[in-house]
């Protein structure tokens, strides 16, 4: 799952619209789409649309605000995956059952790794604009989240969990950026990336694909096994065979 899809918790009307994006996940939001005199309105719109049977993955506020014990209850109530914001405290993750921890504080990047052995988290996902509010940098500038981006690809490594998910950009007007941003993070190592809209979810998802001349070079890998000890010039030992075998979904 690479396309991660926010939609406003309040917009029922655009529920099936995202699920219509061909994003991977969708994201009912609770959080920072909602404005306070909103928000149980909008968790009455999201009960009702889970109650309904459709799939979809809950941002809920975030603990010690007001309306996390309500969402928390939602989200438990109807069995469904939850993104927890403002992640840092190991012990709120372990209360629900299937959770993305959202890492956008500086406490939560060095938190991380307490964050990614907790058995109920399957993924981490990064909030650089949270993240950049608080460390009083610009959002769109990756190279001060360089170390708190590679730390969430290496303790989700070390806690066999998939890795992790790349914030939002949040340039609407240009494709270059958005798609600049996706070969960034991939080459950092994430898997995914969160979307604002329904045409990134497009850009996304053939940014993270493997590439044909990828797939060409991993099919050979493949094919010629351990017993090659080259292909094209490059030394082929166990670990090359293994992200080939990667690339090609084996």
């Amino acid at each position: 799952m690479t396309a991660f899809l926010f939609v406003p918790g309040d917009r029922p009307d655009r529920f099936g619209k995202a699920v219509a994006s061909g994003a991977d996940v969708v994201i009912v939001d609770l959080e920072d789409a909602v404005a306070p005199a909103h928000k149980d309105a909008a968790r009455a719109e999201v009960d009702a649309w889970l109650a309904s049977g459709n799939p979809a993955m809950v941002r809920i506020n975030a603990p010690g605000t007001p309306w996390f014990e309500a969402d928390a209850a939602l989200v438990a109530a109807r069995d469904v995956p939850v993104m927890v914001p403002k992640a840092e405290t190991p012990d709120v993750l372990a209360g629900f059952r299937e959770v993305v921890a959202l890492v956008e504080t500086a406490r939560g990047v060095e938190s991380a790794g307490e964050l990614a052995a907790v058995p109920s988290v399957t993924r981490l996902a990064f909030g650089s604009v949270d993240l950049a509010a608080e460390l009083g940098v610009a959002p769109e500038d990756p190279e001060p989240f360089a170390y708190a981006r590679s730390r969430l690809v290496i303790v989700s490594a070390a806690a066999g969990l998939a890795p992790p998910v790349d914030g939002v950009t949040t340039d609407l007007r240009t494709d270059e950026r958005l798609e600049a941003d996706v070969r960034y993070a991939r080459r950092l190592g994430f898997g995914g990336k969160l979307c604002v809209h329904p045409r990134q979810v497009g850009f996304v998802k053939a940014g993270f694909a493997p590439s044909e001349a990828e797939l060409d070079w991993a099919r050979r890998v493949v094919t010629a096994g351990e017993s090659a000890s080259t292909v094209d010039g490059q030394m082929v030992d166990k670990p090359v065979l293994a992200r080939a075998r990667r690339l090609l979904g084996e």
